[in-house]
C-alpha cells in the first residue's frame, strides 16, 4: 500500500489482529493497574480505622494521607525504573514483571495488621502501576501506524475508567455489604491477585515491537545508542520535552489528588449532609453524636460515595476516549489548551456554587459528568503525547519519567490541600475542603502556560 493511499484511510481502517490484541492486552493490563489504586480509595474509610484502632478522624486522616503519598512516592520510583528496564530488556517482558509487582503486593495487603504495613505495601503496588503505565504507553505508540496512534493511546488511557468501575463496585456490592463485617475490605485486595493471570497470556502472544528490536541493533553497534540512559532525558536534545512533560503530568496529577479527588465525592457528601439533617444534627452538633448516626447508616454513605465515583468516572472515561480524536484536529497542544481552560472554568462553578453554594442533589448530577470530563480528559494525553516526544531508545524511559515525576511532585500538593483544610488552632488556614479545592485548580491556568513551549507532535512519525 502506497503512502498516499495510508494517508486516506481511517484510523481504525487496516488495523491488523496482532494490533488490536496489543491495545486489547495493555488496556486490560492498565485496567487492573487503576484498580489496584482506587480499591484503597475504595476502602480506606474501613481499612485505616480498623488498622488504627481506637483513633481520632484526624489520625485516620493523616495515615490515609501518608499511604496515598506513600503511592504516589512507590509510583513516581517503579514508574522511572521500570520505563528504563523496558528499553533494555524489552516491553512484553517489563510489562510482566509489572503486572507481577502490582498484583501479589495488592494481595499481600489483605493481610496488614498495622497502618505503617498498608503505608510500605501501597509503595511497593505503586511501583508496579507506575511501570505498566510507562511500557505499556510506549508499546501501544510504538505497533500502531501513524493515522491510529492519538485515538488508540486515548483508548488505551481512556481504559483506566473500567479499573475504577471494578473499584466501584467491589465498594458498592462487597465492602458496603459488609460480607465479612469489619474485615470485609480485605477481600477487595485479595481480588488484586486476579491481574497475575494476565502475565500468562503476555507471554503467550507477545513479541517486542519491531522498532525496539531495531533500536536493540543499533545500541549493539553503537554505543551511543545504549538503551535506557536517563541522563539523557537531559540532553540539548530532550531537556524541553522533559520539562514540558513533567510539567503537564505534575499539574495534571496535582489536580487530580487536589480538586479532582474531592469533586468526586459531592453525592457522598450531600448523602451525609441529608442524613445528619433527617437525624436533627446541625454543625453545633458534638462530633460524636454525629459520628454515630452516620456509623449507623454507613452502608447507605458507601453506596453514595460509589455512586459519586461511578458517575464522575463515567465523564472522566469519556474525557479521556476523546482526547486523540479532539488532538488530531486541532493539535496536540490545541487539545492541552482545550482541557485546561475548560477544567479551570468548571471546577470553579463546580466547587464555588455547585458543592459551596449548597446546590440540589439534582444539580451535582448535571454537573459531575462535565467535571470528570474537563479535570480529566487531558490525561489521556500523557499516553498519546509523551511516547511522540523520544527516540525508540529512551521512549519508556522518557514517557515513565515525565508521568510518574509528576507524582512525585504532587506529594506536596497532599500536605499543602491538608495545611489549608487543618484548623488555624492547628497550625492550619481553615479553609473548607471546597475553598481549598478551588484555589488548587488555579493550576489548570498554569497547565495552559507549559502547553505555550511545547513541541506540537501532530502528523509526525515516532522518532526512531
Amino acid at each position: 500500500m502506497s503512502n498516499n493511499d495510508e494517508s486516506n484511510l481511517k484510523w481504525n481502517e487496516g488495523i491488523t489482529k496482532y494490533q488490536w490484541l496489543v491495545l486489547l492486552i495493555a488496556s486490560l493490563g492498565w485496567v487492573f493497574d487503576v484498580f489496584e489504586g482506587q480499591i484503597f480509595v475504595a476502602s480506606m474509610r474501613d481499612a485505616m480505622p480498623q488498622l488504627l484502632g481506637d483513633a481520632s478522624e484526624g489520625m485516620i486522616s493523616y495515615w490515609n494521607n501518608v499511604a496515598l503519598g506513600s503511592f504516589l512516592l512507590g509510583g513516581a520510583i517503579g514508574g522511572v525504573f521500570f520505563g528504563m528496564l523496558s528499553d533494555r530488556i524489552g516491553r512484553s517482558k517489563t510489562m510482566i514483571i509489572t503486572i507481577l509487582f502490582y498484583s501479589l503486593f495488592t494481595c499481600v495487603t489483605a493481610f496488614a495488621q498495622e497502618a505503617w504495613q498498608m503505608v510500605a505495601l501501597r509503595f511497593f503496588v505503586a511501583m508496579g502501576v507506575g511501570g505498566e503505565w510507562a511500557v505499556a504507553s510506549a508499546m501501544v505508540a510504538e505497533v500502531m501506524p501513524k493515522r491510529s496512534r492519538a485515538v488508540m493511546g486515548s483508548i488505551f488511557h481512556a481504559s483506566s475508567v473500567f479499573g475504577t468501575y471494578l473499584a466501584t463496585m467491589v465498594g458498592f456490592f462487597v465492602i458496603a455489604a459488609e460480607l465479612w463485617g469489619d474485615d470485609t475490605w480485605r477481600l477487595g485486595f485479595l481480588i488484586g491477585v486476579v491481574p497475575a493471570l494476565l502475565t500468562v497470556w503476555i507471554r503467550w502472544k507477545l513479541h517486542e515491537p519491531e522498532q525496539w528490536v531495531k533500536a536493540r541493533e543499533r545500541a549493539a553497534e553503537d554505543p551511543s545508542e545504549k538503551q535506557g540512559r536517563i541522563s539523557e532525558l537531559f540532553n540539548s536534545q530532550n531537556l524541553r520535552n522533559t520539562i514540558v512533560g513533567v510539567s503537564l503530568a505534575t499539574i495534571g496529577l496535582a489536580t487530580f489528588w487536589g480538586a479532582h479527588i474531592y469533586g468526586k465525592n459531592a453525592l457522598m457528601e450531600k448523602k451525609k449532609a441529608e442524613v445528619l439533617v433527617a437525624a436533627g444534627l446541625d454543625a453545633s452538633s458534638p462530633d460524636e453524636e454525629k459520628q454515630q448516626v452516620l456509623d449507623a447508616r454507613g452502608s447507605e454513605i458507601k453506596r453514595a460515595e460509589m455512586l459519586s465515583m461511578f458517575v464522575n468516572t463515567t465523564g472522566g472515561g469519556i474525557g479521556l476516549l476523546l482526547f486523540g480524536w479532539i488532538s488530531n484536529r486541532i493539535g496536540r497542544k490545541g487539545a492541552f489548551v482545550f482541557y485546561h481552560v475548560g477544567a479551570l472554568i468548571i471546577a470553579l462553578i463546580y466547587f464555588k456554587f455547585i458543592i459551596g453554594g449548597g446546590a440540589p442533589t439534582w444539580a451535582i448530577w448535571l454537573t459531575l459528568p462535565v467535571f470528570g470530563f474537563l479535570t480529566l480528559g487531558m490525561h489521556a494525553g500523557y499516553a498519546v503525547y509523551f511516547p511522540e516526544l523520544y527516540p525508540t531508545r529512551l521512549r519508556g524511559t522518557g514517557a515513565g519519567f515525565c508521568f510518574n515525576m509528576g507524582r512525585l511532585v504532587t506529594f506536596p500538593m497532599l500536605l499543602l490541600s491538608g495545611w489549608m483544610q487543618r484548623p488555624e488552632s492547628a497550625g492550619g488556614l481553615g479553609y473548607s475542603l471546597e475553598d481549598a479545592a478551588s484555589i488548587l485548580s488555579w493550576l489548570f491556568l498554569l497547565g495552559v502556560f507549559v502547553v505555550l513551549f511545547a513541541k506540537e507532535t501532530r502528523g509526525t512519525e515516532l522518532p526512531q
